[in-house]
């Protein structure tokens, strides 16, 4: 098995060396480790450059999801493990995961559970991150708790599937991940393989008000799916809390063009 660790990495001098060196030192050796600096205005580059194991991609600003894209699209191993550079892996987390697919050929992708550390103490995970034992495309509707730095998968299958969608802002992995759900099985090691570090200001999730305006994005692809009906029924909940959330952030149109999707859906609108 040839995997390949892809890295997205923008102005991250700060922590990507720790990244790294946590893929560095995993027991199962990748067959590659590539970090793709996304226009990085800091040392990002410079800092990648004192690992000479490692491959670097430079790029203009385009985005994380392009950054992971470009990535895979040079990767030479038959299989891809993305990690962030603001988490970390443990030793073992590739051979487990490895060793997993030896054991299970049908899955072509897996994810494990999660550490978080804060301010530098572990904290508990909520509850809407906490592991399901089967993860499905209808208990992923609401919100998808597969990290992106705890996934293996095939190539073969990210290429299918079109990799990260790059007009999503934030929210590409729970866009992808329901695409793969809605036709395949996604294998989980209930082990807590990656450790996330949460509380920095640069963080994509913390410069978003109403994050479900993209998870509505990624739902909307699935109309008309063979999983409409809860499609649908989610589209309804996520827009009434978007129109409600607009309203008090003085976001008048925005409002509107949800409610109006939602009578749209209600009316049979697809």
């Amino acid at each position: 098995m040839k995997i390949s660790v892809i890295i997205p990495a923008y102005n991250r001098v700060a922590t990507v060396a720790r990244a790294i060196e946590s893929v560095l030192a995993q027991t199962y050796r990748p067959q590659e480790v590539i970090v793709v600096d996304d226009g990085s205005t800091d040392a990002t580059s410079e800092v990648v450059k004192m690992y000479d194991e490692v491959l670097l991609l430079r790029q203009n600003r385009q985005g994380v999801s392009a950054a992971r894209n470009n990535g895979a699209m040079m990767a030479d191993g038959d299989w891809l493990a993305f990690l962030d550079s603001d988490d970390t892996w443990q030793t073992e987390k590739l051979e487990k995961q490895a060793a997993f697919h030896h054991l299970h050929p049908e899955y072509e992708i897996s994810y494990t559970d999660e550490t978080w550390i804060r301010d530098g103490k572990v904290v508990a995970l909520p509850k809407k991150y906490k592991k399901t034992p089967e993860t499905t495309f209808e208990n992923s509707l609401s919100f998808c708790s597969i990290a992106p730095s705890s996934v293996m998968m095939k190539k073969a299958l990210f290429e299918t599937m079109g990799g990260f969608d790059e007009s999503l802002e934030v929210c590409e992995d729970y866009d992808l991940w329901l695409r793969i759900l809605a036709g395949r099985k996604i294998g989980l090691l209930p082990e807590a393989l990656i450790t996330k570090y949460g509380g920095h200001p640069d963080q994509l999730s913390a410069k978003h008000w109403g994050m479900d305006r993209f998870r509505v994005r990624a739902l909307e692809k699935h109309l008309g799916g063979p999983y409409d009906v809860s499609v649908r029924e989610e589209l309804l909940e996520k827009y009434e809390v978007l129109a409600t959330g607009a309203l008090k952030h003085g976001r008048g149109e925005d409002a509107a063009r949800y409610r109006a999707r939602m009578e749209q859906l209600i009316a049979g609108y697809e």
